[in-house]
């Protein structure tokens, strides 16, 4: 096969979306749809890839900033002919193209490649679709061969009732593709010019070629025309709805979700993953499993997130860009965003673990439990409503309910170490930066500005307590 060129069309509003968003921007399993399609088409090793966008064109540069793509605008959204007219500079001479839709996210490549293996000339990949409603239409003559594509505003009533229509995804060699190109017209119902309309150009081609030969083959003196060129134009009938079908409004977005979720999750299974009802799981990045992994309803795995063997999440969690070892249990309505726990470890119920924590084996985090950069070591507990921000806490700690670290004074941060073995009573500040010793024990209610020495007693109190005689409580005055 040729060099390949992919060029991917973008330039739509999405007007039936409803958003100022460029649509290719709205985002399937947390990527934008334009990036699904990007993913595709790198999976097919092109020679280059080039993306023609429009509408909100500054916000699709700078979320694709990461990619080696080249970039095209259409200014004027004149139609998908003009569109890729706009491509046709950087189209390398000797090469095929294949035409992909940015709104397309679910395109499998394996149809790509049986697309382009078929395809010398021109290739059309198309779908049969019960309700045919707004598609275009596969014209065939009575031989079966191709011989047009008619919009369905422009198709007569008998040709919308063909079943089989263009999902839009083309193939062509491109030393035809820029001579098609040049020759489009706007000369429809919709005033614009169609890429589609290429194929009645190759087929209108084909039969010229063909009465030409004839002509040669029964001239006197034998010679045939060798310059005359038959034309070939392939299909490949997708037998995957939804790996065609693009998003036009937030009801197809929405119903594309479930489709990849219910696949994601099917393969899941497939890889020995217990999914309590694989119909509410969403995966929005990529999820690595290992053996006897399983998860309860509603729990959204987002970026890249990795779970060891023998790891139990319970129901409504949310874990992103995440490590998770083996023999660790979360339980239900935890929030983990980048953060590692180690092995054997027990965290939640509605426990917070923010970016930059890394917990090692056998920790106990529990109910509304907040940590943000914080180094947890083997077997220490912080089991009930504190929070432990940029500490480093060691072996065998025991921090009581309601201890907090007062780690920001308002401009810069400071970081409190816990060493090996501490016990800190429950309702403790601890004001950073500051060290606790090891083995040190801090007593409940305690507020601590300074360090604590090792193997001993802290406490920070109020030397006595009173109860005033005679007070009243305030009682609300009524109006």
């Amino acid at each position: 096969m040729n060099k390949l060129n992919i060029v991917i069309l973008a330039a739509g509003k999405g007007t039936r979306m409803h958003s100022n968003k460029p649509k290719v921007l709205h985002q399937l399993a947390g990527k934008p749809l334009l990036q699904h399609v990007i993913n595709c088409a790198k999976q097919l090793d092109p020679a280059k890839i080039i993306v023609v966008y429009g509408y909100g064109g500054e916000a699709v540069l700078h979320a694709f900033a990461h990619e080696n793509i080249t970039w095209v605008e259409q200014i004027e959204q004149l139609g998908t002919g003009h569109a890729v007219q706009q491509a046709l500079p950087h189209l390398d001479e000797n090469a095929t193209t294949l035409i992909l839709l940015g709104d397309v996210p679910l395109l499998s490549v394996e149809s790509c490649k049986k697309l382009l293996d078929k395809t010398e000339e021109l290739g059309l990949l198309t779908f049969i679709k019960p309700d045919p409603a707004g598609y275009g239409r596969i014209i065939r003559n009575s031989e079966g061969i191709v011989t047009a594509i008619i919009e369905h505003k422009d198709a007569t009533a008998q040709q919308r009732e063909i079943k089989e229509v263009n999902t839009g995804i083309i193939a062509a060699e491109n030393r035809h593709l820029a001579n098609w190109l040049k020759r489009l017209t706007n000369n429809n119902a919709q005033g614009e010019y169609y890429l589609t309309d290429i194929v009645a150009m190759a087929k209108l081609e084909d039969e010229t070629a063909v009465r030409e030969i004839a002509d040669d083959e029964s001239s006197s003196d034998g010679w045939i025309g060798l310059s005359k060129k038959r034309y070939t134009i392939a299909t490949e009938i997708s037998q995957d709805e939804a790996s065609v079908t693009g998003v036009n409004c937030k009801k197809d977005l929405a119903d594309l979700e479930r489709v990849y979720q219910k696949r994601y999750a099917d393969s899941l299974m497939l890889a020995g993953v217990t999914l309590l009802d694989p119909l509410r799981i969403d995966v929005r990045g990529e999820l690595s499993v290992g053996k006897d992994v399983e998860i309860d309803v509603g729990c959204v795995f987002e970026g890249k997130v990795s779970i060891a063997d023998n790891v139990k999440i319970g129901a409504y969690c949310v874990i992103k860009d995440a490590e998770i070892a083996s023999g660790t249990i979360i339980a239900p309505f935890t929030h983990i965003d980048q953060a590692k726990i180690g092995n054997n470890s027990r965290i939640g119920p509605y426990a917070r673990i923010r970016p930059g924590t890394t917990l090692a084996a056998e920790t106990h985090i529990g109910n509304f439990v907040e940590l943000k950069n914080a180094q947890v070591d083997i077997g220490s507990k912080i089991n009930h409503l504190s929070y432990v921000g940029d500490s480093t806490v060691g072996k065998n700690v025991n921090i009581g309910a309601g201890t907090i670290t007062c780690n920001y004074d308002g401009a810069n941060k400071f970081r409190t170490i816990i060493e090996d073995d501490v016990f800190v009573g429950s309702d403790t500040q601890l004001i950073a930066p500051v060290t606790v010793g090891k083995g040190a024990t801090i007593a409940a209610g305690s507020t601590i500005t300074r360090d604590a020495p090792a193997d001993q007693l802290t406490l920070c109190r109020a030397k006595e307590q009173k109860s005033i005689v005679g007070w009243k409580r305030p009682v609300k005055i009524k109006k």
